[in-house]
């Protein structure tokens, strides 16, 4: 209790956010082509996992046009 120990606040990271979400949606997009390509992938109990790629696509879509218009910036906080 008595330690005078200073908090440093973090710094942003050196990335830009549109980029990292768009490398998410590319992830994603190499994900749904390769479960597509292994037939043992999309068949029988593991027939949902092509759609949560889809899934993925769509909600980093959203989620960067979020980012791009400013919203998702914490700089206005």
């Amino acid at each position: 209790m008595g330690s005078s120990a200073r908090v440093t606040e973090p710094q942003p990271l050196p990335w830009r956010t549109t980029r990292v979400v768009l490398w998410g949606i590319g992830l994603w997009a190499v994900a749904l082509v390769v479960t597509l390509a292994v037939p043992a992938l999309h068949t029988g109990d593991r027939s949902w996992w092509p759609w949560c790629c889809v899934a993925g696509i769509v909600l980093g879509l959203l989620g960067y046009s979020y980012v791009r218009r400013g919203r998702g910036n914490a700089s206005d906080a």
